[in-house]
């Protein structure tokens, strides 16, 4: 490791004493001070091979102090520390030239690792004196460590067009994250176009993205433009990617190698200038073993690999997050709510198959439905509890109403057409409107036990679990 001076800001005497004793035993030169105009004293003074500064000091924040330093010493590495560990103060250390941003508290390991690659590898960040007002609401919530390497990460992204690929299960917040890069990144001032993979039939898939010409297929009565085309100086979300068809998969590799695109009944190439930030809730390594997805594409997409873990993985961070969604549904004109220490004891209980999204529906319906104040235990023990089918009675009795109720939907069904009879097709309208709630209801009787309920339904296990998958059942387990 290289040897360096190393400059330290902190108000806290605290963390002065441990850095000084760290960063000694590593073979640097330290230098302390509690406040930022000795710092900048230093600093102009040409003092110093890297700094370490705290953002809030007694005279100074560092956000207004970085954009001088590095007008001065555009060369000088400096490590932002802080104890407000919000997405946005990542993203400021970053628009204001910080080489690494640590939250508090932070592994001296680490501290000592970042050091000697910046002094190793000098890096020139650009400095923004302009930065924007202040934002005024925060795109993510959380101070967990799961979050704050999230935040890290999107920081060092946001002034870059690579490639994304987000992973993680359904209600993450990926579109969220994805957005979150366009609005503070260095396209922000273009389009963010999101379309979700899932969403469109397989056969307008490629017309959607690429756009098409006048006659290009039956119905192509104009030509439209895709999603390229709209997205175009912007970004780009490919949400759902493990969805796409082998076709579209090809053209898009195409895209992504060539950085042009023909559309669909066109000859003529379009050159085309977006960042690509791709998402899916399925294991795409899976999915290409299955055949079903192009290695080749992959690698493509997975430049920057960007994992969100689920809510059950981050669950210190549920109190921010009630706390946001109660303050959401209140500026909707619901009324406000809060929680008891009970209520946020069960809340922490839960698994959240839905993740953040299920805990914003919550949140939401606490608000709307209940005209107390404060929320309970009680309640939110209720709300929490699995289906009542679960409490109707035993499993057999459970299945045994579930096939009533499919035969009364059924004969309902039939009487609203002419003669009784409906038009061809029958099996998948039926099909598509039956199979959800059947599953879910016998997933409910058993539940959440996966071997039981397909035993139940004659299902082999393997086809259950992959109806759960796309169907996107959120399944209940007990115990929480």
């Amino acid at each position: 490791m290289p040897a360096g001076n190393i400059l330290v800001a902190d108000d806290d005497t605290a963390i002065r004493t441990v850095l000084n004793q760290a960063l000694s035993r590593a073979g640097f030169e330290v230098r302390l001070t509690s406040n930022a105009a000795t710092l900048w004293r230093w600093v102009s003074q040409g003092e110093g091979d890297l700094v370490i500064t705290d953002v809030v000091m007694p005279d100074e924040n560092a956000f207004d102090l970085l954009p001088r330093i590095k007008k001065i010493r555009p060369n000088l590495p400096i490590i932002v520390m802080s104890a407000q560990n919000t997405f946005m103060t990542a993203i400021r250390a970053s628009e204001c030239g910080a080489y690494e941003y640590l939250p508090k508290p932070f592994d001296l390991k680490e501290l000592i690792a970042i050091i000697g690659r910046a002094l190793a590898e000098p890096k020139q960040r650009a400095s923004t004196n302009n930065v924007e007002s202040e934002f005024d609401t925060l795109p993510l919530i959380g101070r967990s460590n799961a979050m704050q390497e999230i935040y890290r990460v999107l920081a060092r992204l946001m002034q870059t067009d690579l490639t994304v690929m987000i992973s993680g299960e359904s209600g993450t917040g990926k579109e969220l994250v994805a957005r979150a890069l366009h609005d503070y990144g260095k396209r922000r001032s273009g389009p963010f176009v999101a379309v979700n993979m899932a969403a469109i039939p397989r056969d307008l898939i490629e017309s959607e993205l690429f756009g098409h010409e006048r006659g290009a297929f039956t119905g192509a009565n104009n030509r439209a433009s895709g999603r390229f085309e709209q997205a175009e100086g912007g970004t780009l979300f490919l949400d759902e990617i493990g969805d796409m068809p082998m076709e579209a998969q090809t053209r898009l590799l195409r895209v992504l190698q060539q950085g042009e695109y023909t559309t669909v009944g066109g000859r003529t190439p379009i050159k085309t200038d977006v960042r690509i930030v791709a998402a899916s809730n399925k294991d795409l390594r899976i999915l290409i073993q299955q055949g079903l997805f192009r290695e080749d594409l992959f690698f493509r997409l997975n430049v920057v690999p960007l994992r969100l873990p689920p809510l059950r993985e981050r669950i210190e961070d549920l109190p921010d997050l009630i706390r946001h969604f109660f303050a959401l549904a209140e500026k909707d004109g619901l009324p406000a709510k809060k929680l008891d220490a009970l209520a946020l004891e069960k809340l922490k209980q839960y698994r959240w198959p839905g993740n953040v999204r299920e805990l914003e529906n919550l949140a939401r319906r606490l608000s709307a439905l209940y005209p107390q104040d404060v929320i309970t235990g009680a309640v939110i023990e209720g709300e929490l509890a699995p289906p009542a089918v679960v409490a109707s009675g035993s499993m057999l009795q459970n299945v045994e109403n579930l096939g009533g109720a499919v035969e009364g939907y059924l004969a309902s069904y039939f009487s609203g057409f002419p003669n009784g009879v409906p038009p061809p097709g029958l099996y998948h309208r039926i099909l598509k409107e039956v199979e959800l709630p059947l599953l879910t209801a016998a997933l409910a009787a058993t539940r959440g036990n996966q071997i039981r309920a397909a035993d139940l339904l004659g299902l082999n296990r393997n086809t259950l679990r992959k109806k759960i998958r796309d169907l996107d059942i959120q399944v209940y387990r007990s115990g929480g």
